[in-house]
């Protein structure tokens, strides 16, 4: 019987599972605009839903109030993003302390973007870890959580080749993670050779796919150069005729997404995980459109 409040043992539970990310807000607007996508959301009864963790720690603490109120206020599992980014093993301690203390056992291990963004030299904290599989070990030393990690269908930007990128993926398998949560997939197949990569290295844990609806092509195309890739053809050519029109943007980038998780559960996903970018309409309507029971 899997523990319900371990992610870990709930992908192993053989139903998809289904979850949401959000982010912590900047002012009073978004925060009403967030809780209002939570609680608009919650009727979906979502696996698990994760809260991000900002750059260098800079939301810190309104991540962890995020996930504790979530927590406390509705029947949502939720999970914690923690970086190496900016933080002492000290620091790290501290953290892991404040999640234990709210009730948080459930963590998404990341190293974190460079301080200069996505694509400049990683420099790691004095006193700090350097990669992620160093902070699954900690966090699985530190106390009894569930930990999770990040995988990338087409291979982390700063990965020497796709081997590599399988071999660091492999390396936060053994360090403890139990799951993984990928970047955006923009293809199936890119998220089935993934797993088949991860299957070869012995990394033998769920990776979920992480999913996100274009609903704005100059958002999307901004999103997909950040990670290091290109918006695949066979979806510029749909999307592009419309670009003048956005709701017909919106329209068609909701059909492409459902057909992509439609496409990943048949190839045997897990589950899928949504980047709401704190809306909720979007989510909703792929949902409607898979006719998941809820």
């Amino acid at each position: 019987m899997p523990d319900p409040s371990a992610i870990g043992q709930l992908l192993l539970g053989g139903v998809p599972s289904f979850s949401f990310e959000f982010f912590p807000p900047k002012d009073a607007e978004g925060e009403h605009l967030l809780w209002r996508s939570i609680r608009q959301l919650e009727p979906l009864r979502p696996t698990f839903v994760s809260v991000t963790y900002g750059a260098g720690g800079g939301t810190r603490g309104r991540t962890i109030g995020i996930t504790r109120r979530i927590a406390r206020e509705t029947t949502m599992l939720s999970m914690a993003h923690l970086t190496c980014v900016g933080h002492t093993t000290d620091e790290l301690a501290a953290i892991v302390d404040e999640l234990c203390r709210a009730g948080i056992r459930n963590v998404l291990a990341l190293r974190g973007d460079p301080p200069g963004g996505p694509g400049t030299p990683w420099t790691p904290t004095p006193g700090g870890l350097e990669h992620a599989s160093a902070l699954v070990a900690f966090l699985k030393s530190a106390a009894d959580l569930s930990v999770g990690v990040a995988a990338f269908p087409e291979g982390h930007r700063d990965a020497e080749s796709l081997d590599d990128d399988a071999r660091v993926l492999k390396a936060k398998y053994d360090a403890g993670a139990e799951f993984a949560i990928t970047e955006m997939v923009l293809r199936a197949e890119d998220y089935v050779a993934l797993v088949d990569r991860a299957a070869a290295v012995g990394a033998d844990f769920p990776i979920v796919p992480g999913i996100m609806p274009i609903v704005s092509l100059g958002s999307m195309r901004a999103m997909v150069r950040l990670s290091g890739r290109e918006m695949p053809p066979e979806i510029l050519g749909r999307i592009a005729p419309l670009e003048d029109d956005p709701r017909a943007v919106r329209a068609e980038g909701i059909a492409i997404a459902t057909e992509l998780c439609e496409e990943l559960l048949a190839a045997g996903a897990p589950g899928l995980h949504f980047y709401t970018l704190n809306r909720s309409k979007a989510t909703r309507e792929i949902f409607a459109a898979l006719k998941i029971a809820v």
